[in-house]
């Protein structure tokens, strides 16, 4: 391979990542914000048509089981964009993130944590291992398999507070 074939491929894994990290960012956004507005068609074309959605461990495959196909996904997912809304507030961070190109197929890895309110009452604090399979359909990335493994989970009592913020040097530490 001469070098002018090695730069077009460092440039295409690298374009593939970066729709990579596009297709799991726009999923959690909308996983965020789930309701009966969501675009749930959006949400399904970040998944291929055969896709598998898993909870994995004993925690999460008790919970959330096994999805196979878009549509069974899709149709999981909107159980929880109800009126009113399953989340009161939903915020998905991905970090340690792992992704490796190999042509037209690829594999990601990211510890996420999810804090949660519930329009029921209630709070969460969770953290999962995310190990997902992309691959291109039509010209595009999409997840072909979602796997979530809890690492720890834990209710608390509330995320928002109007208590004082300890800042250096200010009359705030009285």
């Amino acid at each position: 391979m001469n070098e002018l074939e090695q730069l077009r491929q460092r440039v295409s894994e690298l374009e593939s990542e970066k729709a990579i990290r596009a297709c799991i960012s726009r999923y959690m956004d909308l996983c965020d914000h789930l309701n009966p507005a969501t675009p749930l068609d959006e949400l399904g074309n970040c998944f291929t048509a055969d896709a598998c959605w898993q909870g994995k461990g004993a925690r999460y495959a008790k919970a959330f089981g096994g999805y196979d196909s878009r549509d069974a996904i899709v149709a999981m997912l909107a159980q929880y964009a109800t009126e009113p809304a399953h989340f009161s507030l939903n915020v998905h961070f991905l970090t340690s993130e792992q992704i490796v190109v190999s042509g037209h197929e690829a594999h990601g890895s990211w510890n996420m944590i999810q804090v949660s309110s519930f329009s029921a009452g209630g709070s969460h604090l969770n953290s999962a291992r995310l190990e997902v399979d992309f691959r291109q359909e039509q010209g595009t990335w999409r997840m072909a398999r979602f796997q979530t493994e809890n690492l720890f989970s834990r209710p608390v009592d509330h995320w928002s507070s109007d208590e004082r913020l300890p800042v250096p040097g200010s009359d705030s530490d009285d």
